[in-house]
């Protein structure tokens, strides 16, 4: 077993919560775990695979069960994968550097963490309806990108799209979400695959954390669990982080 340091145990607690609110709305929590690592100081060229990686392996899982739970609307997901897939391969393949890098993924999580601390997630209103396929091909590759280039899945942007304008019932967009998530995040990683050698000695109980935490998240959230008050303290967090990487503190 690999020698860890005491940080990388508060890491991997931090992501463990993370996980659970992220995944009880079918996210994977890529922009939590990236406000997590910035906010404990980890090199900019490890966060990008390993927030992917986390993803694949959240995602995967989160997937299976809101797909189980017949929470999925397979005819949007499809052209939105069909446009996210070749962007996301292309932004994972474009290495940023940091002085780019932090602060375009600094504003992400700053878009995040307003969601998240103002409850500003829209609210579906009426019978949902498809977007036209060429609206949800263009959709999903602008965000695949974004994903790509940043290490996130793009949940964050497609969620409050789906409900504000109505393309699926509120209970299939986490389903929708979740394997948008995890195509986004594996098809990112290939398109870097070199960068898997900055994956942390520590992958392995990151790992183990955010699965725990996908473990409850996912059941709370098929149970239709809501908490503000923790929903509000982890936008907070992500602001925080957000400014951490947007003015490089």
């Amino acid at each position: 077993m690999l020698n860890l340091q005491t940080t990388d145990y508060l890491i991997a607690l931090c992501l463990m919560f993370g996980a659970i609110l992220y995944t009880s709305v079918g996210h994977a929590g890529s922009s939590v775990y990236i406000a997590i690592m910035s906010l404990f100081g980890v090199p900019t060229q490890v966060i990008k695979p390993t927030a992917l990686a986390l993803n694949i392996i959240v995602s995967s899982y989160t997937s299976f069960r809101y797909i189980s739970a017949k929470l999925f609307d397979l005819k949007l997901y499809l052209p939105l994968a069909i446009g996210a897939i070749p962007m996301s391969f292309l932004g994972g393949s474009i290495n940023l550097p940091g002085n780019i890098y932090k602060p375009i993924v600094g504003f992400i999580l700053l878009f995040a963490g307003v969601m998240f601390l103002f409850q500003l997630a829209p609210k579906l209103q009426g019978e949902p309806k498809h977007p036209h396929v060429a609206i949800s091909i263009l959709t999903g590759a602008f965000i695949g990108l974004l994903s790509g280039l940043t290490g996130t899945g793009g949940g964050i942007f497609l969620s409050p799209l789906i409900l504000f304008f109505g393309w699926t019932s509120v209970k299939g967009a986490s389903g929708t979400a979740a394997l948008f998530i995890l195509t986004n995040s594996v098809f990112g990683l290939l398109g870097h695959i070199s960068s898997v050698s900055n994956l942390p000695d520590a992958l392995w109980i990151y790992a183990l954390a955010v699965i725990i935490g996908a473990l409850i998240g996912t059941r709370l959230g098929i149970k239709r669990f809501s908490n503000e008050g923790v929903r509000r303290a982890l936008g907070l967090v992500l602001i925080i982080a957000s400014a951490k990487l947007i003015f490089n503190l």
